[in-house]
């Protein structure tokens, strides 16, 4: 069993049903979420926590981050779930949406959202479609993944993650706080998966889009959604870390009222 960080905001009074779990994408951590997303939550009557799986931020192992695969940060999730007051929707995001949809079919959970998730069936035809979309971020991206974040450039990982509206400054304090992600995770997810794990098709599952991302763009989630028996939405105006993007507020709200609808309602 691993050392977890769990970042938790709670709301001030009797909190609503279910709690939200949150999972970071790659090269990050809990901190993603807890810049806005939590807080945001926690005063909405959410008790809401966002877990660094292993080798990121402050959870133990980041001098082993390669030697771990993608099912071993699907235990970190059944984990922190397990520290929780009763099983939370889990939400997902880029690489943490893959790792939602495999926590999802190893245990029952109220509902799943995934947030410009990675594909189920892997990550190569995004890869390759990025090559194409924007060769020098693709080139940065190689770098990152090869060398560290201290190797880039960091307009390149602005590009790759917000929109065009981000400021550049805004961007930059969170660059700092990225990270190398574990090589045999990449290994796991980045070619072609031809039978993917998926959750059971009654969980109740939202499959969410930014218009800009450019890692993920509207054909992959589309095929993600329809992988997942479920219709995308998309943010409008809106790059690849949605719950950082200028307009975060409105991803949010999104995320509040499908839970809200969907879930709360049949948890009452």
């Amino acid at each position: 069993m691993s050392t977890l960080e769990i970042i938790s905001r709670r709301p001030a009074g009797t909190p609503k049903a279910p709690p939200l779990l949150f999972v970071h994408g790659a090269f990050s951590g809990a901190w993603i979420w807890d810049a806005k997303f939590l807080p945001w939550f926690a005063s909405r009557g959410w008790e809401a926590h966002a877990v660094s799986l292993r080798g990121h931020g402050n959870s133990e192992g980041r001098d082993r981050l390669h030697d771990f695969g993608i099912a071993d940060y699907v235990d970190d999730v059944l984990e922190a779930a397990d520290r929780l007051s009763s099983p939370p929707v889990l939400i997902g995001h880029s690489m943490g949406g893959m790792v939602v949809q495999r926590a999802l079919a190893k245990r029952r959970f109220p509902a799943g959202v995934l947030m410009a998730s990675a594909p189920p069936y892997g990550l190569l035809s995004s890869t390759m479609g990025l090559a194409w979309r924007s060769p020098y971020v693709f080139q940065q991206m190689s770098m990152l993944m090869t060398f560290g974040e201290k190797a880039i450039d960091p307009d390149a990982i602005r590009r790759a993650m917000f929109s065009d509206k981000m400021p550049r400054a805004e961007a930059a304090k969170y660059e700092s706080d990225l990270q190398e992600e574990s090589r045999r995770v990449l290994l796991d997810i980045g070619g072609w998966i031809p039978f993917p794990v998926l959750p059971p098709r009654d969980r109740p599952m939202l499959v969410m889009g930014a218009e800009e991302d450019l890692l993920f763009p509207r054909a992959e989630v589309v095929a993600t959604a329809a992988a997942l028996g479920t219709q995308p939405v998309f943010m409008p105006g809106m790059g690849h870390a949605m719950m950082l993007e200028q307009d975060w507020q409105s991803a949010a709200e999104r995320v509040e009222a499908w839970i809200a609808a969907t879930v709360t309602a049949e948890v009452a």
